[in-house]
């Protein structure tokens, strides 16, 4: 008798709908072995672990330790097999799983309307990144001065991010270009709330120590405090916007990648060398 194949109609309605509004999500097919065609999708739903999910690979035990690898796929933006027991075992291949990740592209979140700013909009876009610029003051803040962004809004940084943080994952970025503490600290705070994969700070050594002292103020700890790159950067000696914004990516991609590199944050002296 022919293994029965779960109906993918309601999988297929829940993925189109999470592609369609930009939704991280994941879909399991069985390619090889028991239930064969079965789908499984799992979708996140927020900061506090919780999941959607529709259809099944065949049994609960295989869609929770499939469901988990998902997650994981999803996160680092990964297709791939996976191979499992009947019942999810681990050091077993009797079933082949192939895992799609629908993953929206990662979001660079740029805080000032700066100079540097547009520099940096412009090399994120050329790497992909869906780019927001957000400035509290209306001047600034325009499509006008940062065509390359997707979203320029006139906000501030905490109030942003308590809409979009939920939404961000170890893949987003966050900038914060500006020298203003009533900017910057609020700004910190809330992104040190969510789960994105790199934060950054411009600034001098002294602007750091500054601000450090003022992040210690507004209770953060230092496990908070090492989630930073500040200074911004990598070290080559970059001066120009478009050289730092240069300096800013090459270290989001070595985080990721797991490179060990020259960060300004772990260097001494004078950032900008004569």
């Amino acid at each position: 008798m022919a293994d029965e194949v779960t109906s993918p109609t309601p999988v297929y309605a829940q993925l189109k709908e999470a592609i369609r509004k930009e939704r991280p999500v994941a879909l399991a097919t069985v390619i090889e072995g028991p239930n064969l065609g079965s789908k499984l999708l799992i979708e996140p739903a927020g900061l506090s672990g919780e999941v959607v999910s529709a259809g099944t690979l065949g049994n609960e035990d295989l869609d929770r330790v499939a469901g988990r690898d998902m997650l994981g796929e999803l996160s680092a933006g990964r297709t791939g097999i996976r191979r499992y027991g009947p019942d999810g075992q681990a050091r077993s291949d009797e079933v082949s799983v192939f895992i799609e990740s629908f993953a929206p592209p990662p979001q660079m979140l740029i805080f000032g309307a700066v100079d540097f700013t547009a520099a940096l909009a412009n090399v994120a876009k050329f790497l992909g990144y869906r780019v927001t610029v957000c400035d509290a003051r209306p001047m600034f803040a325009t499509k006008k001065r940062f065509p390359r962004a997707d979203v320029v809004a006139v906000d501030w940084p905490n109030r942003l991010l308590d809409e979009v943080g939920p939404h961000l994952s170890e893949r987003d970025a966050i900038a914060v270009l500006t020298h203003d503490a009533k900017f910057d600290i609020p700004a910190i705070t809330s992104a040190l709330q969510t789960e994105v994969g790199y934060i950054g700070v411009m600034g001098s050594r002294r602007t750091h120590d500054d601000r450090t002292k003022r992040l210690i103020d507004a209770g953060l700890t230092d496990a908070e405090l090492a989630r930073l790159r500040s200074p911004i950067g990598i070290d080559i000696g970059g001066r120009t916007p478009e050289e730092t914004a240069i300096s800013i990516v090459a270290e989001i991609i070595a985080l990721r990648t797991g490179r060990d590199i020259p960060a300004l944050r772990d260097s001494q002296g004078a950032i900008h060398r004569s």
